[in-house]
């Protein structure tokens, strides 16, 4: 639980200072208030995807113990970290290019395209360990059995 508690933490902080790097950026560059940019989505990424889902997921730890799959755990909480971080990534790069007024090129979209696949697969396996928990298809741990 720890561990989830930490990343929402960071995701909050991640969140909040590219949101900030969004405004002073836009402006430090001159780009016209306003226009479209993906920067912005980056914050929302973060916030969202990063620090509101995984505090989430910690509740539903509490409730349900999902980490009594440890391997299955382990899966989700990687696979989906590392797509919300490559998203966000994404999404801070093309950003900048386009406050530079610079192109893009497909490698970003595909990058991006990456970190989505990786959230959705790790969503999926979140639901395969929910799913055990909640039907008491996972074996319980000693200490917890003893408890």
């Amino acid at each position: 639980m720890k561990k989830l508690l930490n990343a929402s933490f960071i995701y909050m902080l991640a969140g909040v200072a590219s949101g900030l790097f969004y405004r002073e950026f836009t402006k430090l560059n001159d780009f016209p208030e306003g226009q479209y940019t993906q920067l912005g989505l980056a914050h929302t990424h973060l916030l969202t995807l990063g620090f509101i889902v995984l505090l989430i997921v910690l509740v539903i730890e509490k409730v349900f113990t999902i980490s009594r799959s440890p391997k299955l755990f382990a899966w989700f909480f990687w696979l989906y970290n590392t797509g919300v971080i490559l998203t966000s990534a994404m999404l801070i790069w093309h950003g900048i290019l386009t406050v530079l007024g610079r192109e893009s090129n497909a490698m970003i979209a595909g990058i991006a395209g990456l970190g989505h696949i990786a959230i959705t697969a790790g969503m999926i396996v979140f639901f395969v360990a929910l799913r055990r928990a909640v039907t008491g298809r996972t074996p319980v741990p000693a200490e917890a059995a003893a408890a």
